[in-house]
């Protein structure tokens, strides 16, 4: 659930309810609150690592035509899907699009927004775990409200 959630192919909006399966742990008896906890942290530590990526070493797989296509096309959709919220409300859009949980939406072009955008690093952070703490509620509770209507 760890990985799922530091992951680009699911964040947390798959950790946790990967988490709460009987697939995602070793016993049964999960503790639904340590789920939330390692998924949440997990998908908070991507905004550092994804800047430090950002900042010092996408510049030299820039070199490479391959990176820089998918980089490019990275950097349009997270400049032109958050630019417009970000403009008119602030950090509060940029909470806002990261606490989507849908795909396209997260901590990840969250990241890369603030890169693009040149906003201030630690509002962003704080911003991003604003988004990453909303996604994640709403992704717990639909998962365990679906697991218990499941069991019924």
């Amino acid at each position: 659930m760890f990985l799922w959630s530091i992951s680009p192919f699911g964040e947390a909006k798959v950790g946790i309810p990967y988490g709460l399966t009987p697939y995602g742990v070793l016993d049964e008896k999960v503790n639904i609150y340590l789920v939330f906890g390692i998924c949440f942290i997990a998908n908070i530590l991507v905004f550092p690592l994804m800047m430090f990526f950002l900042e010092r070493v996408n510049k030299y797989l820039m070199r490479w035509n391959f990176y820089r296509k998918i980089a490019i096309k990275l950097a349009i959709r997270a400049k032109y899907g958050s630019k417009e919220k970000i403009k008119k409300y602030g950090y509060f859009g940029l909470i806002f699009f990261v606490g989507l949980p849908i795909p396209g939406t997260g901590v990840y072009v969250g990241t890369i927004a603030t890169y693009i955008l040149n906003l201030d690093k630690q509002k962003a952070f704080w911003a991003n775990v604003v988004g990453i703490f909303f996604s994640s509620v709403i992704v717990w509770v639909t998962s365990l409200l679906a697991m218990k209507g499941l069991s019924i």
